[in-house]
């Protein structure tokens, strides 16, 4: 097994046996995805799967009906390597081995890891760098990209009927039309998938258009350059130079490649309605056609059909579906954005004025006072009414103990003290308003709940939702250097981080001492030092740091 994640063995067979069952049964071996699409906004034609590898699709063993796409990254030479080698440097294999689990941790749609496995042995071509293979898994390696290829309608209609019922597993009746269904979930899932992002401050880097479709999959690490990074399933894909936010900042580039900022922090929700928008236009010619019908289309549906019928169906599929997509895509990840910040604020219920009111207002504050991010909610979820404005001044100060040492001199410290001392009276007053609304541990409401507990329950519903260690990118810089310098002692570091990285909620490095008065981690021990160490925001050489296509 070790072999065959490594890349130096196959599980193929030719002849598989077949049952009543599995019918399609006949035979198995290797895979890689085949694509088109556009790279930093430009067509930049056929490309595929140049180091991945799907090696099995495999079903639940108490969920038949789950079934998941096992795949290795830089296990070699595919069909689309071109000039390429088809290997990962070991660098980069582990930004995406602890990145997918810390994503994952979040509650956030992803693909996830398996395993690492470094190859000492074996030499990249483009460099002299230790490899490695990193061995992922998710429900479909399907990406946006496959439907974008040199027309051959056939191939679309048997792609995007394998797609509605396998990897999606649209609700439909045999012969009901699927195209438009397809299109429209895709948007759903990828919507709440970027509402995500943008609510834990986590920035992809690289989001081109190719389409693959993954209904099943593992990963095993690197994907090539400006491989496709939207999923047909809605799920984080292909980890390059992806970054958490340090100081907030909308504007943030977190890939020293995109000298435009075409995928900074701000602009991935349109990124994304960019690459749904490119599939639209692949399917709307099928999509017309079943408009027109009222039915799915059937085989060689457009074998007989002139140039100007193909441009008539894709005109009135694209007209009729453009908008409709474009507001599900907006209204959904509005909605899910609103309700995980609302979450992260610990705030039960939701009232139209909680966006204007606190959650612009803060984000506002964080960019103006170069405040942490990750930092900044943290600190808010410990938040309770003040016994006097000596207490209120003390946690605006810890607040403001977060901004980054390198602007310091830039922030007006006495009208930050001001606008934080407003923003926390109106957030006082909100809470109140959601005392009646408090739950007890078996998710009853409590009515009887004092205002005291109510404060102490938005406490901890808060912690759980605001994450103590946070997956920087001075921690990932760290642990390549640790495991690349002396790979037995840096795989402890980095079994270590990724059990943080797991759980990034618990109160690593006895979080409770670090919040009292007269916490200074003297009487810390050893790891638990290291805990803190790793939950701090880092030098402040590192805060913003980027990295390339080729991370």
């Amino acid at each position: 097994m070790i072999d065959v994640l490594g890349g130096r063995a196959v599980l193929m067979s030719q002849d598989y046996p077949k049952s009543e069952s599995r019918p399609e049964r006949g035979g198995f071996a290797p895979w890689s995805h085949r694509y088109s699409g556009h790279q930093f906004g430009t067509w930049a034609g056929q490309l595929g799967d140049g180091r991945a590898v799907s090696i099995l699709a495999t079903s639940h063993p108490s969920k038949s009906n789950d079934v998941y796409e096992l795949q290795l990254k830089g296990a070699g030479r595919t069909p689309y390597s071109r000039s390429a080698d088809g290997l990962a440097v070991l660098r980069s294999s582990i930004r995406e081995y602890l990145g997918s689990e810390a994503i994952a941790a979040l509650g956030i749609p992803t693909t996830r890891s398996l395993s690492l496995i470094s190859l000492s042995s074996v030499e990249v071509r483009r460099e002299r760098m230790e490899t490695a293979c990193v061995f992922t898994h998710g429900h479909s390696m399907a990406f946006f990209g496959g439907g974008q290829q040199k027309p051959h309608w056939e191939s679309l209609r048997i792609l995007g009927e394998w797609v509605s019922k396998k990897v999606l597993r649209l609700d439909l009746q045999e012969g009901q039309p699927w195209g438009k269904e397809l299109v429209l979930e895709v948007t759903r899932r990828n919507a709440k998938m970027v509402a995500g992002w943008q609510a834990y401050g986590w920035m992809h880097g690289v989001m081109n258009t190719v389409c693959k479709s993954s209904k099943s999959f593992a990963i095993l690490y690197p994907c090539i350059c400006h491989c496709l990074s939207v999923s047909i399933l809605g799920l984080t894909v292909d980890y390059g130079p992806f970054a958490f936010m340090d100081v907030f900042d909308p504007a943030h580039i977190c890939n020293h490649t995109d000298d435009g900022g075409r995928y900074a922090y701000k602009y991935q929700p349109t990124m994304i309605m960019f690459a749904l928008r490119a599939l639209l236009n692949s399917l709307a010619p099928l999509i017309g056609a079943e408009m027109e019908s009222g039915k799915a289309v059937s085989s060689d549906w457009a074998s007989s059909a002139s140039n100007e019928k193909i441009d008539e169906w894709r005109q009135h599929a694209t007209s009729a579906i453009k908008d409709e997509m474009e507001t599900v895509f907006q209204e959904i990840c509005s909605t899910e954005n609103g309700a995980l910040m609302r979450k992260r604020l610990g705030l039960r219920r939701s009232l139209p004025t909680d966006e204007s009111r606190f959650i612009q207002p803060l984000l506002t504050m964080m960019d103006n006072h170069r405040l942490d991010f990750h930092r900044t909610f943290r600190l808010l979820s410990f938040f309770k009414p003040p016994s006097s404005d000596n207490d209120n001044a003390k946690f605006i100060q810890q607040l403001l103990d977060n901004v980054s040492p390198i602007d310091r001199q830039m922030v007006n410290m006495d009208s930050a003290r001001k606008e934080w001392d407003e923003w926390l009276a109106r957030f006082k007053g909100r809470i109140e308003e959601d005392q009646m609304f408090c739950k007890d541990d078996a998710g009853n409401v409590a009515s009887a709940v004092s205002l005291d507990d109510a404060y102490e329950l938005r406490v901890k519903e808060a912690k759980k939702t605001n994450p103590r260690f946070v997956l920087r990118q001075w921690v990932l810089e760290e642990i390549i250097k640790r495991v690349e310098s002396d790979p037995e002692k840096g795989k402890r570091q980095l079994a270590k981080v990724m059990h943080m990285a797991c759980s990034p909620f618990e109160a690593w490095g006895a979080e409770w001492e670090e919040m009292s008065e007269d916490g200074n981690g003297e009487g810390l021990s050893v790891e638990e030092k290291e805990e803190r160490r790793y939950c701090d925001i880092g030098e402040g050489s590192m805060l913003g740091f980027q990295c390339s296509c080729s991370s």
